[in-house]
């Protein structure tokens, strides 16, 4: 028993079996360490995706979400991807973003609901003494949905004179459209992956011409006429483009009397209203 316990002592005492004990604990250690991070950059983490696509807006639901397991290592150049459903879960779609079928759910593409703020933003931003006011259109009058917001139009009247003849010509010239919406109000243009059909542009108009052109709807049609690039770039101030069109709409515009809300009779008063 001696002589072993002597042998082992001369063994770890030969510097030669130290510096190989030194170099196996330390190849060890390297092995272990790099087999955890391969463990872990590998380890599966469970991840929410679209199942369908999910447009601007739309207000996700639990049946909207599906679960694939992902490697930890491809998260790691993904850090704003959503982990949790229950970040997503009642939240919508950001304004004019889509997130595609079996696509990932990223920080920047959902919010908390909001009631259509694309609108109310443009809304709150009219300069002083503007109203809004908005007309009807559809895919036709629209030129092929070939109007969007910003740009700067002319609105022409079509309707019938006093003796029955057919009135057409330009009426306000140089009016910024809004927005322009779908029959539920949606704006047409905030996502490519549905199709919207316009029902309606908004525009702001100077409050003196509101009532005018809100007349001159209940007393025929409000065409809106697209120009060119330049007419948007260079836009005029928002104005009466014809005379005898006004006069027209005035004299067949009754003044409200503002305690009462009762007519009083025919007037010529530019500040007439049927409102």
């Amino acid at each position: 028993m001696g002589n072993i316990l002597v042998k082992v002592k001369r063994f770890f005492q030969n510097k030669n079996t130290v510096t190989i004990l030194c170099v196996l604990a330390g190849i060890l250690v390297l092995y272990m360490g790099y087999n955890w991070r391969v463990t872990k950059a590998t380890e599966p983490v469970s991840i929410p995706y679209a199942k369908t696509t999910l447009v601007s807006r739309h207000v996700i639901t639990t049946a909207d979400i599906g679960y694939v397991e992902v490697a930890s290592s491809v998260l790691e150049k993904m850090d704003n991807v959503v982990r949790n459903s229950a970040q997503l879960v009642g939240k919508e779609i950001t304004y004019g973003n889509t997130v595609q079928e079996n696509g990932f759910f990223f920080t920047s593409d959902v919010e908390d609901p909001a009631v259509n703020e694309e609108n109310a933003s443009k809304l709150l931003s009219m300069e002083d003494g503007y109203s809004p006011i908005t007309i009807e259109v559809d895919l036709h009058t629209t030129y092929g949905n070939a109007m969007y917001p910003g740009n700067y139009i002319d609105l022409w009247f079509s309707g019938e004179d006093a003796t029955g003849r057919f009135m057409y010509g330009k009426f306000i010239q140089s009016i910024k459209i809004l927005s322009v919406t779908d029959s539920s109000g949606n704006s047409v243009f905030e996502t490519s992956s549905e199709n919207r059909t316009p029902a309606y542009l908004v525009f702001a108009v100077p409050d003196d011409l509101r009532a005018l052109i809100n007349n001159a709807q209940q007393l025929g049609e409000l065409v809106p006429v697209p120009r060119n690039k330049s007419y948007t770039s260079n836009p005029g101030p928002t104005e009466i483009a014809s005379q005898y069109i006004r006069s027209y709409i005035l004299t067949h515009t009754a003044i409200i009397n503002d305690s009462t809300s009762t007519t009083t009779g025919t007037t010529t008063n530019e500040e007439g209203s049927n409102e």
